[in-house]
């Protein structure tokens, strides 16, 4: 009888976890988390201020409004994807009893903000490059706003969605269907009317889209091949058993393990906070165009080097374009369309591009430096830099491409490029600073459905030890290296993955109801997400045009 009573006294399997879930959250940790949630958005509003009276620029209360309620959306997106993608870091060290979960979850936030500083930025325009030509050189009309709203507004409420079920869904796959869809939907709308630059460019989404699919394989994969390493060379059998009840683990693997998630909040921070960042940077340029589109911070002393560098690109590409002379108008259109249909090895495009650089060397150097380009100039300065840098760098990936051009041009085109991205593609600290806070706090809550779909519900019993090392250090390894090479990728699905694998390595087996979940998550993601931002894209565009908008 006493047995019965104390087995009927036991909690269920979940209960340990959930005792360490709904601890009372301290009065002054809520009051700081407030704090800077409000001190974050403030400090980007006070900067924008400042930023666009340095250069002269005013903006009328209505567009400030629209602009403080854009960012309002887009760091959402990132506080989102924080609690969101939590899960991924936290859920080993917590099961392993390593750390207590606010604690943890504090921890890798806070590295989730050094990961978004320390970023470069590659990431960001990355997905950038994904969006129709004809919207980002016009980012400031009715259809630039309508793309950025659509977008966010559908990578956000899919999120939110799949939260709420508790799926570990990825934001980044989340936010690439929106893109899609937002292209999709914007050359359905034009029927080709804007010369081939409407629609979706698939050069870089089936870049991106690869690199989607298969970082999960390669998580699954190397993680079972890593366990099983560390149990063919690293004889510990407390490294492969599951923790004792409530007990921490060894000193060694708590280190080890704390390190992991460590590693992965880092890694997080650093690709998923630019998705954020890229999209901030369309907004700013829409709305305050004087302000952002050119990278004014850029010294008068760097001038003539860009002067010299887009001097010696029109040399190159002159002397490629059969003696061409193409009208400045007319090249903006040549390269336009050249970019959108890749078609970039042809004596009119390297006319187009000696005619674009030239005029645009000539503009800059009497203007002394980017710092100085007037309001009513940046816009086509920052346009035809756009056009410049990336049809040159289609020119120089082709395969062919040493046999058209010799080392040395091929160096002098190299570093006007350099220059182009420099004056363009850059990222202001106040930007880094207000995504880290949105992605760090976005940690500190709403983690706790998908750290125990994360924890519980992938391999049929406990996570080990041994089984969390490996899924973390395979996770921060892909997601460090895909940062590196510029690719969007889903610390969710790499994460997941790699424990799915530790899992099969460690002779535990899976839970087939929630591989079969993410799965279908991972399947019905991009379709529902372009679906999404596709319809929101029509309605938001209909509802300007019907305002008398353009």
């Amino acid at each position: 009888m006493a047995t019965h009573a104390i087995a009927a006294a036991q909690p269920p399997l979940d209960a340990p976890a959930a005792s360490r879930f709904d601890r009372p959250v301290p009065a002054i940790a809520r009051t700081l988390f407030l704090a800077a949630l409000i001190g974050g958005f403030a400090y980007a509003g006070y900067s924008v201020l400042v930023d666009t009276r340095q250069v002269g620029e005013s903006l009328a209360l209505g567009v400030f409004a629209f602009l403080a309620l854009a960012l309002l959306i887009a760091l959402g997106f990132e506080f989102v994807n924080g609690f969101h993608d939590t899960a991924n870091a936290v859920a080993t060290v917590i099961y392993t009893n390593s750390m207590p979960a606010y604690a943890a979850v504090v921890w890798s936030g806070c590295f989730n903000f050094l990961g978004v500083m320390f970023s470069t930025g590659a990431v960001a325009y990355s997905i950038i490059t994904l969006l129709p030509v004809d919207l980002i050189l016009n980012v400031g009309s009715s259809s630039g706003f309508a793309m950025i709203f659509s977008l966010l507004l559908a990578a956000v409420l899919w999120n939110l969605a799949t939260w709420y079920i508790g799926l570990p869904n990825s934001s980044s796959h989340t936010l690439i269907g929106s893109i899609l869809g937002v292209g999709f939907a914007n050359q359905l709308l034009t029927g080709g009317s804007a010369g081939g630059t409407a629609g979706v460019d698939w050069s870089q989404a089936n870049k991106v889209l690869t690199g989607l699919w298969m970082a999960p394989l390669i998580g699954f994969f190397a993680a079972m091949i890593l366990l099983f390493a560390m149990r063919l060379l690293i004889r510990k059998p407390a490294l492969y058993a599951p923790p004792a009840e409530g007990a921490p683990p060894p000193k060694g693997i708590r280190a080890l393990l704390i390190f992991t998630c460590t590693a992965v909040s880092f890694a997080h921070g650093g690709n998923d906070g630019q998705k954020g960042m890229g999209l901030i940077m369309l907004i700013l340029i829409g709305c305050a165009p004087t302000a952002y589109a050119l990278n004014r911070t850029l010294p008068s002393s760097a001038t003539p080097a860009f002067v010299a560098a887009a001097n010696g690109a029109s040399a190159t590409f002159d002397a490629k374009s059969g003696g061409q002379n193409i009208p400045l108008a007319a090249a903006r259109g040549v390269l336009t369309d050249a970019l959108q249909a890749k078609q970039v090895d042809s004596p009119q495009v390297y006319g187009a591009v000696e005619t674009v650089s030239r005029d645009l060397a000539a503009r800059v150097g009497g203007y002394g430096a980017l710092s100085n380009v007037p309001a009513e100039a940046t816009r086509n300065v920052r346009n035809d830099m756009y056009l410049l840098l990336d049809t040159t760098k289609l020119i120089t990936k082709a395969k062919d491409v040493e046999t058209r051009f010799s080392a040395q041009e091929l160096k002098a085109i190299g570093d006007y490029q350099g220059m182009l991205e420099s004056g363009t593609r850059f990222i202001p600290l106040w930007v880094k600073i207000t995504v880290a806070i949105a992605l760090g706090l976005g940690t500190m809550v709403g983690w706790k459905r998908i750290v125990v779909t994360v924890g519980e519900k992938i391999g049929k019993s406990h996570m080990t030890y041994g089984m969390g090392a490996s899924a973390e250090l395979v996770a921060a390894a892909v997601i460090l290296m895909a940062e590196r090479f510029g690719l969007p990728v889903s610390t969710t699905h790499i994460l997941t993955s790699g424990v799915a694998g530790a899992s099969v390595a460690n002779g535990q087996g899976l839970q087939a109801r929630t591989i079969r979940n993410m799965a279908l998550a991972w399947v019905m993601t991009l379709p529902a997400a372009m679906l999404l931002s596709g319809g929101l894209y029509w309605l938001l565009l209909t509802l300007v045009r019907a305002n008398g908008g353009s």
